[in-house]
């Protein structure tokens, strides 16, 4: 009989622990021999570091692949995409379509977005636009919410601007970066309130991309009804919808701690809105997050050791238009109430099923192709070897919305199971 996984982790929570006791694994330290290793992205930077890393054996796997980075630091997942829009471009490739106004037709799916200081003047070009827009300033790679404020004047960003600009004895590298975005002002209320979606994606291999989207996301709400009023731009409870600063507002309800089930939002907007929308709206949001995938997966170090379950924020604007805000490398797995323990749990444990097969000792070399049976709540979004020979022409016939059915799920019509023909 093989023996027992061995694994590590340097993140305390009891989602992960109980899932590896209940599975019969061994704890051991990091010093040991181990299989499996659930650790934190600073972690991750030493096991694969030049200096300090090591070279990991057939038998042992990473949460994390090593420059993850690429598509979960805010600079760099924009820095990726734009390149990504540019590239299909080049190749005169149909879905890098633009309007009459030069606007991607459809890989429009993040806010107008400038890294400062570097972008500094480009942005303020764009600003002097439309003079009464309001923007968000967020540190590259801070998460939670941390340093975020909200600006519509330049005199607000020029103070900043000086404090940041380095003389050329200092290496820029030391000063934090920034991006500033143009502020999605219109977002889809729900009871007069601002949300955004957190959904769960975990990427088994970048080449052959191959994805699963986790059925269970949800929906966090700020504790304060939304107003666009500039009296109202240093209100972080009425803008930010992190769980980690709406917890502090006197509003917070630690019952239901401010969630709304994906699955409960589908119902609300089908009702309100219609069934097509709705499913239009799922449709672009599954479009969304491939296309950020297909994005950095060029410059993903796609290491056999690795997979990663990743948590996209998303915002649904009063049109029913997605905007993709930002990917998580570490989605929280703190519970801030017992619905919340119960699907973070049960994300682990289908996590685990998928990448550690029958919950044995892992061999890296096999072809990360989990039969259906296992995947839980997960369900295949995009799979690179299934899509091969489809081409850009079928891909976006399905961004169109021709021949779409709602993932790999059920066809809308006919209850039967059809794949998307993006897949």
């Amino acid at each position: 009989m093989a023996g027992k996984v061995k694994w590590v982790t340097d993140i305390e929570k009891s989602v992960l622990i109980n899932n590896f006791e209940k599975r019969g694994w061994v704890q051991v330290t990091e010093n040991e021999d181990w299989n499996f290793y659930w650790m934190s992205v600073q972690t991750i930077r030493n096991v694969f570091s030049v200096e300090t890393g090591y070279r990991l054996s057939d038998d042992q796997i990473v949460n994390h692949f090593p420059n993850h980075y690429e598509l979960t630091r805010k600079d760099l997942m924009v820095k990726n995409i734009k390149r990504y829009r540019k590239e299909l471009e080049k190749e005169g490739s149909p879905l890098a379509e633009k309007d009459e106004n030069g606007k991607y037709l459809y890989l429009d799916f993040v806010p107008v977005t400038y890294m400062l200081p570097a972008d500094y003047n480009l942005f303020v070009e764009e600003f002097r636009k439309s003079p009464s827009s309001t923007w968000i300033m967020k540190p590259c790679g801070k998460a939670q919410g941390k340093g975020i404020f909200l600006i519509n004047k330049l005199s607000q960003i020029k103070k900043w601007s000086r404090d940041s600009k380095t003389s050329s004895f200092v290496s820029q590298s030391n000063k934090e970066a920034y991006v500033i975005s143009l502020y999605i002002n219109n977002p889809l209320l729900i009871g007069g309130r601002k949300f955004d979606l957190r959904l769960y994606v975990l990427v088994s291999t970048y080449r052959p991309l191959r994805c699963y989207m986790y059925k269970l996301g949800f929906c966090r709400f700020c504790t304060v009804k939304y107003t666009p009023s500039t009296s109202e731009l240093d209100n972080m409870f009425v803008h930010l919808t992190n769980v980690a600063i709406q917890k502090h507002g006197e509003d917070y309800n630690h019952i239901h701690g401010g969630k709304w089930t994906v699955s409960n939002l589908r119902l609300y907007l089908e009702s309100t809105r219609g069934k097509e929308v709705t499913s239009k709206l799922f449709d672009e949001i599954h479009w969304i997050i491939v296309q950020s995938l297909k994005a950095v997966a060029p410059v993903m170090n796609n290491d056999k050791h690795c997979f990663e379950c990743y948590g996209y924020d998303i915002i649904i604007d009063d049109k029913l238009k997605p905007w993709l805000i930002e990917v998580n490398a570490s989605p929280s797995l703190t519970s801030s109430t017992a619905n919340d323990r119960i699907l973070k749990y049960n994300l682990i444990n289908d996590t685990l099923n998928i990448a550690v097969p029958n919950g044995e000792i892992p061999d890296c070399k096999w072809n990360k192709s989990p039969p259906k049976e296992v995947l839980g709540n997960y369900e295949i979004l995009f799979d690179e070897e299934l899509a091969q020979g489809d081409g850009a022409d079928r891909e976006l016939r399905s961004r169109q919305g021709q021949s779409l059915g709602p993932r790999a799920g059920r066809s809308r019509d006919s209850g039967r199971a059809v794949l998307t023909t993006w897949k």
